[in-house]
């Protein structure tokens, strides 16, 4: 089976309730750790890059490695733009292999954003490359993204029909309350998914695919883990699961995850090396590390995203 696009997944995934997962990838075990979990679950996957995945590991690197987890498994995996910036680094992406495209526009104002997304989907639909838009600013840092709070903003339901039409975007990613990175919210606070803008948004757009950027839900064991073998982390708290599982009932499709992946990984690599100090061995503290992951991609798979048995 070849690499897919996302049309017909978000159309299954509408149609049923659920959401299909987006992982960040950067290197083997993280793929291998992702399709593993993908696999035994029988789940649709969308395996995404951002752009400093692509300047850490090399878009050729990853693209193979991409392929290679479509022969190992035969799901039905999207290769995925994380965060494009502007038009040259998606067509750099389209013409790489890639089957879907992110381009931010969200930085812009409201016709600049407008301009640039269509320009990226007419060059994205002559090859038949779905994209995916965005209105709205998540506050947080992840790789080249970097948002303040105070220039946060949620998505405007007002803007969603025009955007959409104007554009020809095959999904939309929103603003509702999910921020990225690993540091969201302080203690004490009650992070909550602003369903209202969802579902305003879903009666505007019906049968149109949403997507949750920014959807990591921090688990503390992993930041005590870290912080017991030499970490500095401060406490750290996501959306509720729970939230994040409404969402993926209604409109939304696609959830993205990166910043739990991390956290499993390297709290396992923590844990290991405070156990056998002395070894060198690569193998020997990624393949836990690997195992880690996995782990994590099927509880997101079962309990958040639900698409479990859906591939």
């Amino acid at each position: 089976m070849p690499l897919v696009t996302t049309k017909e997944m978000f159309k299954k995934a509408y149609e049923g309730g659920y959401a299909v997962g987006a992982f960040n990838v950067n290197n083997m075990e993280i793929v291998q750790g992702i399709t593993e979990a993908a696999a035994e679950l029988k789940a649709p996957l969308i395996l995404q890059v951002s752009a400093g995945a692509r300047k850490y590991a090399n878009h050729t690197y990853l693209t193979k490695l991409v392929e290679a987890a479509v022969i190992e498994t035969g799901l039905p995996i999207a290769l995925h733009l994380d965060h494009g910036a502007d038009f040259e680094i998606c067509k750099s992406c389209i013409d790489g292999g890639f089957t879907s495209v992110m381009i931010d526009g969200s930085h812009y104002d409201f016709e600049e954003n407008i301009a640039l997304t269509k320009k990226v989907v007419e060059y994205a639909h002559a090859h038949g490359v779905t994209v995916e838009g965005e209105l709205g600013k998540l506050a947080g840092v992840e790789d080249d993204v970097n948002v303040s709070d105070e220039d946060s903003c949620y998505t405007n339901p007002d803007e969603v029909e025009e955007f959409v039409t104007k554009t020809g975007v095959d999904s939309l990613a929103i603003a509702i309350g999910t921020s990225h990175g690993a540091y969201k919210f302080k203690p004490g606070q009650d992070p909550k998914i602003r369903i209202d803008i969802l579902e305003e948004v879903e009666r505007r757009l019906p049968g149109f695919p949403i997507v949750l950027h920014g959807a990591s839900s921090v688990p503390q064991e992993f930041v005590k883990l870290i912080n017991q073998y030499g970490g500095n982390m401060p406490d750290a708290i996501g959306i509720p699961e729970s939230e994040l599982r409404k969402a993926a009932q209604k409109a939304v499709c696609k959830i993205n995850i990166d910043s739990d992946l991390r956290l499993a990984m390297t709290a396992s690599v923590r844990e290991y090396f405070a156990a056998h100090p002395d070894h060198f061995d690569p193998r020997q503290y990624l393949s836990p590390a690997r195992s880690a992951i996995k782990e994590m991609v099927k509880h997101k798979i079962v309990d958040v995203l639900g698409c479990d048995g859906k591939a």
